[in-house]
């Protein structure tokens, strides 16, 4: 058995260690939010954080996330009001979403590291993760949208 923190809930799923964490987070555990993309760690669609750090679940070891702190899209807030996912939505962001669950969670890092990111900062950041539809500059202005409502006190986790 694997003991699994994932969004302050412990789980124990029978799994292989060598399971990438993606699998047991999406079809042992049930959460959805977090997608397959390439399977590579190139195209960010499988970001959760793990002890607050960006990673890509599809090729991280459910051993490695063993008794750690994972963060999915359905944990970053409780009635979807996170800043990023209200700047998403304001700012028109998603045409197929696919991808956006791990460019929220991307971004999510890149502000709790930089409150105030520049357009550089949030390119930078952000390059890891492929929007197959090529929303990127609304996805900035998103990201820009974000910390703008975190500074007024908005929610922010």
């Amino acid at each position: 058995m694997i003991s699994l923190n994932i969004n302050d809930q412990n789980y124990n799923i029978d799994a292989d260690p060598e399971m990438p964490l993606l699998w047991a987070i999406r079809d042992l555990v049930g959460l959805t939010g977090t997608k397959f993309g390439c399977g590579v760690a190139q195209c960010g669609a499988c970001v959760v954080h793990l002890n607050g750090e960006a990673v890509r679940s599809c090729v991280t070891k459910v051993s490695r996330a063993q008794n750690q702190k994972i963060l999915t899209i359905e944990g970053l807030s409780k009635n979807n009001d996170h800043p990023l996912q209200l700047a998403w939505n304001e700012a028109d962001v998603p045409q197929c979403g696919y991808c956006h669950s791990g460019q929220i969670m991307s971004a999510a890092v890149l502000l709790r590291e930089k409150p105030d990111p520049t357009d550089e900062d949030i390119d930078q950041a952000m390059s890891g993760n492929i929007c197959r539809y090529g929303t990127y500059p609304r996805i900035r202005k998103a990201i820009h949208m974000a910390a703008e409502i975190t500074r007024k006190g908005g929610m922010a986790k």
